[in-house]
């Protein structure tokens, strides 16, 4: 299988959101790809199911942040001070979706701990929460709330919230690489009642940690990429050097602009 390495680096959340469902549909049974960008302005996005009505559009409208859906399900995520994957591949590779999403995730602990031996401490998370009932509480629009099993947490916060769909005969997986705490605001922008929200925010800052805050030093995106890069090489078994176009090269991998995608 060949894969692809696509950098996008900063743009909207429509623009991000159209570019991988782009990729999807561009995806052949002996391809894969793995893309990394970033969100200006920043941006909630909701899962495929989640109701808008969870926002406060009025307030997000003010603060300057976009508003999107995901092609893929979960809850409402803020996108600002973060590293974003996703990797689409075809379901013909042999790999069910619970073997990706796991082979992924281990390949994103070992990215951690070649960027920093201060991450050793990442892994993956064991259990599986009950999905139902954290959906009926005002902690289920939140995407950071809870850590899904073969999620990516550290010392029991999660650093990296993940989220997967099967598309026609592909399957697209995105998620975010915690690195800074500004996704903590996504709180000021819920439609709850004062009291709900001061209870969310602990909960909130209980439950995740993003790799500024375990390092104490500001991020280096391109040696994190870099580093995320060699992780998914080493257990998918393949090099991008060998197979794919060079990393300076990937904008022009697929010709996609913002008025092809709006």
């Amino acid at each position: 299988m060949k894969w692809n390495l696509i950098n996008t680096g900063l743009n909207t959340g429509r623009f991000n959101m159209d570019y991988d469902i782009e990729l999807v549909q561009k995806c052949f049974d002996d391809e894969a790809y793995l893309r990394f960008y970033r969100w200006e302005p920043y941006c909630i996005s909701l899962g495929a199911n989640q109701k808008f009505e969870d926002i406060d559009i009025r307030k997000t409208g003010l603060s300057g942040i976009d508003v999107v859906k995901r092609p893929t399900g979960g809850r409402a995520i803020l996108h600002a001070e973060e590293l974003t994957y996703s990797v689409i591949i075809p379901a013909s590779s042999g790999l069910t979706s619970t073997e990706i999403y796991r082979r992924i995730s281990l390949a994103l602990v070992s990215g951690l701990r070649l960027y920093s031996k201060g991450l050793y401490d990442a892994e993956l998370e064991t259990l599986q929460p009950d999905f139902a009932s954290l959906l009926k509480d005002p902690s289920g629009a939140m995407c950071f709330a809870s850590t899904a099993k073969s999620e990516v947490k550290f010392k029991g916060k999660k650093l990296i919230g993940s989220a997967q769909r099967k598309m026609g005969g592909v399957i697209l997986q995105h998620g975010s690489i915690l690195c800074g705490n500004y996704h903590l605001g996504l709180i000021n922008y819920l439609n709850y009642e004062p009291r709900e929200i001061e209870l969310l925010k602990e909960e909130l800052n209980h439950k995740t940690i993003d790799i500024e805050s375990i390092l104490n030093e500001k991020t280096d995106y391109i040696r994190l990429t870099e580093s995320v890069i060699k992780g998914i090489e080493a257990e998918f078994d393949f090099s991008f050097k060998e197979n794919s176009l060079q990393y300076k090269d990937i904008s022009t991998k697929i010709s996609i602009n913002n008025e092809h995608l709006h």
